[in-house]
């Protein structure tokens, strides 16, 4: 077991290693055991049990409106559930093979900053993130991406995939050979058309419409822009 060099254990005091198997140390590396995979309805139990499956009438970060919307910030503010969740995700992509080789995690702001962090830990690698300059995805605050470097997206909520093909671009661009991409959450149920290989831990159907044809069931219902922008389609 790893231990932290220069550090004495007082007595009485559970060792640092026991801390570490507690998950207070780094996460597994890739090539380690992770914990089984939740099914999908376990996953969405956690969604429900942290309040963050909504129903209403909701402008997505995508532009489009919604009856249902995914709030992976009120999942992702227990760390404890981070972890579960995160774990399991990892789980599925160690399963189909996509983190082999693994050596970053990148994620687009705000929205995947949480799970990129957590995913890189249960992974083993370090985590950066992208932010919007001027409407475009870029590196900021020291972060680097190699040349070459073997590279996973994660995402909180996947709808159109927009935001993940941006985030993709980007860092192709700074010379990152994305492997593959995942999300806690794909609300397309698979038809977000992403360049790289795609997991999730949740897939759903729930239909998304743009802004000037909206359902009758919608028209009535005041919008409410839970997310933390908006783009024009």
């Amino acid at each position: 077991m790893e231990r932290f060099a220069g550090l004495a254990e007082p007595r009485g005091s559970r060792k640092l290693s026991a801390l570490i198997g507690m998950g207070l140390g780094r996460g597994p590396s890739p090539q380690e055991t992770l914990p089984p995979m939740l099914t999908q309805e376990q996953a969405l139990q956690e969604f429900r049990d942290a309040g963050a499956l909504l129903e209403g009438h909701f402008i997505l970060t995508s532009g489009y409106h919604s009856s249902a919307y995914l709030q992976c910030a009120r999942v992702l503010m227990d760390a404890r559930r981070a972890e579960r969740l995160c774990a399991a995700l990892a789980s599925k992509l160690k399963a189909a093979g996509l983190v082999e080789g693994l050596e970053l995690v990148i994620s687009p702001a705000m929205g995947g900053v949480v799970a990129g962090y957590e995913m890189g830990r249960q992974l083993g690698v370090p985590a950066v993130f992208f932010e919007r300059v001027e409407g475009r995805f870029a590196l900021r605050r020291g972060f680097e991406i190699g040349q070459g470097q073997r590279c996973l997206l994660v995402e909180d909520v996947v709808t159109t995939g927009l935001s993940s093909r941006e985030c993709i671009e980007a860092a192709r661009e700074l010379g990152a050979n994305v492997i593959a991409a995942a999300s806690l959450a794909d609300r397309s149920a698979g038809k977000a058309a992403l360049p790289v290989p795609f997991a999730a831990l949740i897939a759903l159907d729930i239909p998304h419409f743009r802004p000037d044809q909206l359902p009758s069931s919608l028209q009535g219902i005041p919008a409410v822009k839970p997310g933390s922008r908006g783009l024009k389609v």
